[in-house]
């Protein structure tokens, strides 16, 4: 057996070369208009890339696929049933536990006291603000999931005025030394990559100036900022996506003097999933899972097939988890380095998304800031205007899912099987901006199947 490097005996090919041998095999149609296709982010996507299309080739990531945390959602409605669905969860493989607390009635001691800390981490994301009750929660192995303009992004008012939600969102930060922004409103409502990363900057942007002069250089030093991020069946652009993210904020983070590491939970859109054929799902977040773990997530948190119909169950949430074992334990993920990285599509795919959100955020930055452009409905208005060219090519059928738009049963039938409303829900409440709301594309075709139903 030789040493020999394996393709030593074979020449270099240029990016020229191949270009010209993809011309003659064209036989005279055109390269651009046959080959090239843009993205709804703008991004010419080509047919092949080629270590002659970078000045410097790209450096090799931090992040190891293999080292993703499982994460499973337990909303604390009761505190003994939390408690036991939380233990159950670790029993059966999640190595973090994502607590959604609905009131300050839930006694945090009482909640972890089964929670073996120093093995399993805990999120703790609260449905209402209030310094008082964070200080009630261990800062060891805990992360606090504060994002008070998430919370006005999403429900159009601030917790309770502008002014107490940063005094309360700068004694959190002070006290735990971690923030989060919720990128995933913006893509669960139809916003293109570009945007969604633009805009989750433009939030820890804000953040940081209202902290900027308040937290001593050691705090800001060991801040921890953590974004929450959905992941759609865009499997490469998706991957880029992610790796996007820890770009713009290490850029960011210099300018404000403050650690240039950032935590990323991710989770699988909702966007996409459907009622009917609902197994699709699962392909689907396995795929969205599988981008998030070559993105680089710390940790996935992965929706149950049927979330979007049926209330909380051990059945869904138990295949969720088990798709997250599956892809950790028996995909070779940890046996190998992120191959990810030195794909010339993918580090060329993270650079322009990259470079089409920083220049998208500082347009943001120029015209008043992203609170700013809340108040005047700049954004929500993007964020239409980009939902609707994605609903155009799903009605189309450009934008393809299965079961739903393309190969679907019609014999299917789910009227009796809904638990949850799965549609857009009104609510007139009085808001201060106009809020940014999550639609799911096949939303208008399912509501005509459930009314034909018989």
């Amino acid at each position: 057996m030789t040493n020999e490097p394996l393709f030593d005996k074979f020449d270099e090919v240029s990016a020229k070369q191949w270009k010209q041998k993809i011309q003659v095999d064209l036989k005279g149609a055109d390269y651009n208009e046959t080959l090239i296709w843009q993205s709804n982010e703008g991004i010419n996507v080509k047919p092949f890339y080629h270590a002659d299309h970078f000045k410097v080739l790209p450096d090799v990531s931090k992040t190891r696929p293999g080292e993703f945390k499982i994460c499973q959602t337990v909303f604390v409605h009761d505190l003994n049933l939390a408690k036991h669905i939380a233990v159950d969860a670790i029993a059966r493989g999640a190595e973090m536990i994502r607590f959604i607390i609905p009131s300050e009635k839930i006694i945090i001691k009482e909640l972890l006291q089964d929670i073996q800390l120093d093995n399993t981490a805990v999120y703790f994301e609260l449905q209402f603000l209030s310094s008082e009750y964070v200080k009630t929660i261990p800062s060891k192995y805990t992360f606090i999931l504060t994002d008070i303009i998430g919370n006005l992004t999403k429900t159009g008012n601030w917790f309770k005025n502008l002014n107490e939600d940063h005094l309360q969102f700068l004694e959190i930060v002070k006290h735990s030394g971690q923030f989060s922004i919720d990128a995933s409103i913006y893509q669960n409502a139809g916003a293109t990559m570009t945007q969604q990363l633009a805009y989750a900057l433009a939030q820890a942007a804000e953040y940081l100036n209202h902290l900027d002069k308040k937290l001593s250089k050691d705090q800001k030093q060991n801040l921890e900022v953590i974004f929450n991020v959905s992941v759609g069946t865009n499997y490469f652009f998706e991957i880029a996506k992610l790796r996007a993210v820890r770009v713009l904020w290490s850029i960011l983070a210099e300018e404000f003097e403050v650690n240039s590491n950032c935590h990323i939970i991710a989770l699988p859109s909702k966007r996409n999933m459907a009622i009917y054929d609902y197994n699709v799902n699962m392909l689907r977040t396995t795929t969205e899972c599988m981008s998030a773990i070559l993105g680089g997530a710390d940790t996935i948190n992965n929706l149950a097939y049927d979330t979007i119909y049926h209330k909380d169950n051990e059945f869904g949430q138990r295949i969720a988890r088990n798709q997250l074992l599956v892809l950790k334990h028996e995909s070779y993920f940890d046996k190998v380095d992120n191959p990810a990285d030195g794909s010339y599509y993918i580090e060329t795919l993270t650079n322009e998304l990259a470079e089409k959100a920083l220049e998208l955020f500082k347009d943001i930055e120029a015209n008043g800031g992203i609170l700013h452009q809340l108040k005047d409905g700049t954004i929500q208005r993007k964020v239409k205007e980009s939902a609707a060219k994605e609903q155009a090519q799903f009605e189309a059928g450009d934008l393809v899912l299965l079961g739903s738009n393309k190969h679907a049963n019609l014999d299917d039938k789910m009227k009796d099987d809904l638990e949850l409303y799965p549609f857009v829900k009104t609510n007139p409440v009085k808001t201060l901006i106009e809020p940014i709301i999550s639609k799911r594309l096949s939303e208008q075709l399912e509501q005509i199947r459930l009314k034909e139903e018989s």
